[in-house]
């Protein structure tokens, strides 16, 4: 019989626990339901959820209550000594992940489902992989559609070279969208797409206002209307602007594209005709939310010492994708090439 993990929750908001009142009624809703971390440790056969926090007394308590979780802590760090998680889910907000994730691992956590984005600076992010690398932790970043049937089967398509060598990743991923709230997950498919390589560098423009620079910082999270990505194994990556939640994979014998945030797929592959291609059937893979398999991802890595398949390398550098775009808009639009020096510059408000 399969091990039941114990499970912990840090941060009882809207990724946290609540928001899956608002897709429960959307014609997407069977791609991401249960979406929270606290609904999917409860619907996952692999984890227990034993205690929830939020420095928030009475939405700590009400969390407890909905998820028939046994105790409840204003202080996640109590919470962590006390009750010893196994897998641990962080969902607070931005600014204080990089504390979290660090005191986890160094208190022997051994596997973290960390939410999006996964920090506000490359300095944090630095400091997170290093933690989770010298402390073995089995860590898996909340970008969902890395762990979904769907795009998984796409995935494998790719690796057996059913499209031939891959030219080019696109994403359009609804208009002028956030760097960090929103374009995370964009960062995230083009790298799955693109076999996860490294980047040589980056270019783009955002969306900003004077007033949003102070010195090292961006006190926004930017839109981004247009972004260029160098990977190091030839694939170019593009980000563009346009409606919906869309992903095309261009090879020299064929094309995918999602369409409808990943309700269906169009496959497309060469014919003997001069620059022809004709529709190929695409068997319709389980639909499965992508918060719910990330968690048992994180469980089986812990059964088998497996990596993950959303690993702490691959946060990191989708993270540095997106702040060399914001880099790049500061120099004018200008080439930048990863790793970026400047690793202190942050990102987002300072409520964040």
């Amino acid at each position: 019989m399969s091990k039941t993990y114990r499970a912990c929750l840090v941060g009882c908001g809207r990724m946290g626990a609540t928001i899956d009142d608002e897709v429960r009624d959307r014609a997407d809703a069977i791609l991401w339901l249960p979406l929270s971390h606290a609904a999917a440790c409860v619907a996952c056969d692999r984890t227990e959820l034993v205690a929830v926090s939020d420095v928030l007394a009475e939405k700590a308590e009400a969390i407890r209550q909905r998820y028939g979780a046994p105790r409840c802590y204003t202080d996640y760090r109590e919470m962590i000594e006390r009750e010893r998680p196994e897998i641990l889910c962080i969902a607070t907000r931005p600014r204080i992940r990089a504390e979290v994730t660090i005191f986890a691992a160094e208190q022997g956590v051994p596997g973290i489902y960390c939410e999006k984005p996964l920090c506000s600076s490359m300095a944090e992010a630095d400091a997170m992989a290093a933690a989770v690398r010298k402390h073995e932790v089995k860590f898996n970043y909340g970008a969902q559609r890395r762990f979904m049937p769907f795009y998984r089967k796409l995935r494998e398509l790719i690796d057996a070279g059913e499209l031939g060598q891959i030219q080019s990743v696109i994403a359009q991923y609804g208009g002028v969208s956030s760097a960090f709230w929103g374009l995370t997950h964009a960062a995230a498919v083009l790298l799955y797409f693109a076999g996860d390589p490294e980047v040589d560098f980056v270019q783009g423009t955002i969306v900003s206002r004077d007033e949003d620079w102070e010195a090292n910082r961006i006190n926004s999270d930017p839109g981004i209307s247009n972004g260029y990505f160098r990977f190091a194994n030839g694939v170019h990556g593009y980000h563009l602007v346009g409606s919906g939640a869309e992903f095309e994979v261009v090879g020299t014998d064929g094309k995918l594209h999602t369409l409808n945030n990943g309700l269906s797929c169009l496959f497309r592959k060469a014919t003997p005709h001069h620059r022809m291609l004709e529709e190929v059937p695409l068997p319709d893979p389980l639909r499965e939310s992508g918060t719910l398999a990330g968690i048992r991802d994180t469980a089986e890595a812990l059964d088998t010492g497996r990596e993950t398949q959303g690993p702490i390398e691959v946060a990191h550098r989708g993270m540095e994708m997106l702040i060399g775009l914001i880099e790049s808009h500061r120099q004018g639009g200008a080439r930048v090439s990863l790793p970026l020096k400047n690793r202190e510059f942050i990102v987002g408000p300072p409520n964040w």
